[in-house]
Order: C-alpha cells, then structure tokens, then sequence
C-alpha cells in the first residue's frame, strides 16, 4: 500500500449527514470486512452489500449511495463493465475500484480511472495479514471520507487524460469535469532566478490522470530537462502507470532504478513501495531508492524527491504538486524555495482532492496556482526562459 493519511477528529454525525456507501464484492468475508470497518466510523454507513456488478446497476436508484466500493472480478458483470453503467445513472457517484496486486488488475484500474472512476486501492492478498489488512482498512476509511464528503458537496470530478494504450477505448470522462478558471487569488511568490535544470513532480488522489494530460503537453520541457515523479501508488502500480506516461508523453518513461544516472528527455518514477532520492555521483545525477520507513505516511513519499534534489541542482528547481490527499511535498516545497527554486500548485477546482496543494497554498511557497490545463503551458514558457 503506498498511501495513508494519519487520522483527524471526525465530528459525529446525524445519520443524514452520513456518507453513504455500498459495497460491490463477490467475497462474503471483503464484504462483511469491510462493512464492519465503515460502521464504526461516526460519519459513514453502509446502505448496501452486493455480490455481483448487475446487483449493483439494478438496486443503484433505489439505494442512491454517495460511494461505491467496487470490486473488479466478480460474476454476471465484472467491475470495469459495471462502472461506466454506473455512472451513467448516477453522475456524481464516486467509485473505489478495489482489487488484488496483479498487473492485470493495476491496468484495469487505470483504465477505470479514465472511465470516471474516482479513486482505486489494492486488496491485501490475505485478510489474515495484519498489517496489510489494517493498512488497507486506513487507506479506505480515508479515501471514503474524503472522496465522499465531496460528493455530498457536489465537487467530486475526475479529469480526461489521453488514450492508455493502442487498442483501448479512448478515455471518457462520465463524472462531472470543472470548467477552467482563472488562477486562483491568493499570495503568490515569484518564481525563482536560475533557469530550471530538473522538473518533480509529486501527486496522489487524481493523480495518474494529471499526470497523463500533463506530460502529453510538456514535450519541449522533457527534451531540455530529465523530469521526475512520485505518484503514491503501490508496486505493479508504478510500473504500468510508466508505461502509460511513456505511451501519452511519446519520451521514455520507467520507473527509477537505485544508481542510474539522471538524463535530460526522460521521465523517472517512483517505484511503489521504495522512496526516489536524488544523489551526486561525480559530476551525474543518479537516482537512489530508500527501503525506509513511510514519511507523511506515504511509500514513496515526495517530501524525500524534493528535498534530496536540493543537493544535486540547489535553486535550479522547478516542482509541480498536483492533486491528492494529505501535505505530503508541502515541506520538500519549502526548501525547494528557500534554496530558490520555484513552486507550481494545481488549483482546487480542478482537484480531485485538494490536500496536497493547498497545503503548499497554505503555506504560501507557491509561484502559481493554476488549473490542470494551464500548468503545462506555463512549464513551457518557464522552462524557454519566461519566469514572470
């Protein structure tokens, strides 16, 4: 598991104030599991607990839930195919795709992502597994709460992305999509003196579909600069998310290997489950992966990115945080600027979950806050010199 979020007071609810969630899983034991997770929190509730996708669409007026946790095998109609019928009755309906660590399983989440699917989470192999079983219980009961609260406000939406591979279905966006805004009006800096000689890029929650619209647009930067990323996400994960990036960006794409040396038009990502640090050796820049504890309780961690680069490049720094939950790459943004490089934050319209930009809005180190479809043009003028 690659993401977790530590836990905050949650103000007791009314029942109307619930989250409401149904859970889709052909496992008496997930779905039981899980059931009872979501019942002793205060402010979610299950309203259904179905074995089969086809349950799901026939009872999904009836039962009208906030959130779905939807499995991905399951008998009489599966997951993928479930979901764009689910979202075609109820627009605003956010979907958790839940499966196993298989590489078939990581693609078909990806691929619902591009479907309208909110979020995703790996199931542990075993639910005897105490570890993985509790990391998977605080990882959902996060994703519910944030994913759901916005829902009931009306702000859930999912971004489009270019097509995951020849041979799928080109993606669709069936949850609602935030128009474009202007920037937003708050506190910038300015953006850092030196010429950016390394692009980061740190996200989570949204993030694999920012991450594709954004390096299909940034082309000219990639061919000046190595970029590297972390994106919270599992082992498996990792892997065919780079090749997706590679596929939308049309430049090599693969996540770090611990001593490879760091090489402008090239995309480097965090491989799931290890940290992606930034070392000199000699006169290169080479990438070394940490086995050690989570930090922001996150595995791989953007705080480490960020920091670790300020060694290697100091102020010559350009970092991009899109959307995600919690603060992680906040505090690698403020030495990031202080070293001076510059920070560039996704706004909170255009957000699945504005946690880790507004946290970096918040605490007043970015150079602008931008929405999705903007920040690749700007990275473009930056990196050719335009740093007004």
């Amino acid at each position: 598991m690659s993401v977790a979020l530590t836990s905050t007071a949650v103000p007791t609810s009314t029942r109307s104030d619930k989250v409401r969630v149904m859970v889709v899983d052909d496992s008496v034991v997930i779905r039981g599991m899980i059931s009872r997770w979501i019942g002793a929190e205060p402010d979610m509730e299950v309203v259904a607990s179905l074995r089969t996708g086809l349950d799901a669409v026939n009872q999904l007026e009836r039962i009208n839930p906030d959130v779905a946790v939807l499995d991905i095998e399951m008998p009489d109609l599966d997951g993928i195919s479930a979901l764009p019928q689910l979202l075609v009755k109820k627009r605003d309906l956010v979907v958790i795709m839940a499966s196993t660590l298989t590489r078939r399983n990581a693609e078909i989440s990806l691929k619902a992502l591009s479907l309208g699917a909110s979020d995703y989470i790996p199931k542990p192999e075993s639910t005897r597994e105490a570890t993985a079983a509790e990391t998977f219980r605080h990882d959902l009961i996060q994703k519910i709460r944030h994913l759901g609260a916005k829902a009931r406000r009306g702000t859930v939406h999912t971004t489009a992305s270019p097509p995951l591979a020849p041979g799928h279905d080109r993606p669709r966006t069936l949850a609602p999509v935030a128009a474009p805004t202007a920037p937003a009006q708050v506190a910038r800096r300015s953006f850092g003196l030196l010429q950016p000689k390394v692009l980061l890029i740190g996200s989570s929650t949204g993030g694999p579909q920012a991450l594709m619209s954004l390096v299909a647009e940034i082309g000219p930067v990639i061919d000046r600069v190595p970029v590297l990323i972390t994106q919270h996400m599992p082992p498996t994960f990792t892997t065919i998310l780079a090749e997706h990036l590679a596929r939308a960006s049309k430049r090599p794409a693969h996540e770090g290997i611990d001593g490879e040396t760091i090489k402008p038009g090239r995309i480097y990502l965090a491989p799931g489950g290890r940290h992606m640090r930034i070392v000199r050796h000699g006169v290169d820049a080479t990438i070394a992966l940490d086995d050690g504890p989570p930090v922001n309780f996150c595995k791989p961690a953007v705080d480490p990115m960020f920091t670790s680069a300020i060694d290697v490049w100091q102020g010559s720094i350009m970092s991009v945080i899109l959307t995600g939950m919690g603060s992680d790459g906040m505090r690698g943004g403020k030495d990031i600027v202080a070293a001076g490089g510059s920070v560039i934050a996704q706004d909170e319209a255009t957000s699945v979950v504005w946690g880790m930009p507004g946290a970096a809005v918040n605490a007043g180190i970015c150079a602008a806050v931008l929405p999705l479809n903007q920040i690749a043009p700007k990275l473009v003028r930056v990196f050719a010199g335009d740093r007004s």
